[in-house]
């Protein structure tokens, strides 16, 4: 996705630049017939334009009030998928008791950690009908490679991983049965938004909505010039592709966000949230080991 603030004109235009030309070649024929040729009679009142002009910018503004509910939507759940890695993590490296820290415990805690991070990408490339395998090698083990490998759906098969370990560590005695449940419970919250995310990815917004409002754009813009021309002569050339950029953009912007798992620039930025969710846990799986001892204070009574 482009995080950048300023968006490029070239971007921007490049979407509607045939559409744009195909407007000015066809404004530019209808001056000529009404200006060099006489053929007065093709100009209609300015009314008739107007009055579909507001009945398509209702339509636009619904679709892309939709378009833009979709894209928050997945971006929300993005949100939540951050705190609960978090939350993951943190249960994971604080909940074992510390009496039972060993150096299998330790290998444990950076598995668990490790392969949550490896989630994140996965659900991301996957929603993006990318290889959900793709960099996750430096992530897993090999024995985890090939066991999700199997899996379709290679997200699921992380979090199974992830339920078997965690009963693993029950069976262990490095957490509790109320522990395990907390635990399970943040994993289950992560299922949940993988499944909001498939939802949005599978449910395709209404074909003939789409159709229908793209038909009453181009409607609009063939009936533009004839309103115009009696008015504005050449000057309408330049104020009908301005016009007609207009709608059109806005309804790009509605198709564009309509899909925010597309591999778009206008996408939810599911890779780059992934990224930082690893840094975070990494940090956290970091600081658990290296965490410097504080000095034991003696007691008030031992100060002479």
């Amino acid at each position: 996705m482009l995080l950048k603030k300023n968006i490029p004109l070239q971007y921007v235009f490049g979407k509607i630049k045939y559409e744009i030309l195909l407007v000015a070649i066809y404004t530019l024929i209808i001056n000529i017939l009404y200006c060099r040729y006489d053929f007065t009679d093709i100009a209609i009142p300015i009314a008739i334009p107007m009055v579909l002009g507001t009945v398509l910018s209702l339509l636009l503004a619904f679709r892309s009030n939709q378009a833009y509910d979709r894209w928050w939507e997945a971006r929300t759940i993005w949100g939540a998928i951050v705190n609960d890695s978090r939350s993951l993590t943190r249960q994971v490296l604080s909940l074992m008791d510390a009496t039972y820290q060993s150096e299998d415990l330790t290998l444990f805690q950076e598995r668990f950690v490790k392969r949550q991070a490896a989630w994140c990408y996965s659900l991301g490339q996957s929603l993006r009908k990318t290889d959900p395998l793709k960099g996750l090698d430096r992530l897993l083990s090999r024995r985890e490679l090939n066991y999700v490998m199997k899996y379709d759906n290679v997200p699921a098969a992380l979090l199974f991983l992830h339920g078997k370990d965690l009963k693993y560590a029950l069976e262990q005695g490095w957490v509790n049965q109320y522990q395990q449940i907390a635990i399970d419970q943040t994993i289950s919250r992560l299922c949940d938004a993988m499944g909001k995310c498939e939802r949005i990815k599978n449910t395709v917004f209404p074909a003939t909505y789409s159709l229908y409002t793209h038909f009453t754009v181009i409607f609009f813009i063939l009936l533009l010039p004839f309103a115009l021309i009696d008015v504005l002569g050449f000057m309408e050339i330049p104020l009908v592709i301005a016009i007609a950029a207009s709608f059109l953009l806005i309804e790009k912007m509605g198709i564009n966000l309509q899909d925010p798992f597309e591999n778009k620039p206008t996408d939810t930025p599911v890779t780059t949230i992934a990224r930082n969710i690893e840094k975070d846990l990494r940090q956290m799986l970091h600081e658990q080991y290296h965490m410097p001892e504080e000095p034991v204070e003696k007691p008030a009574y031992y100060v002479l």
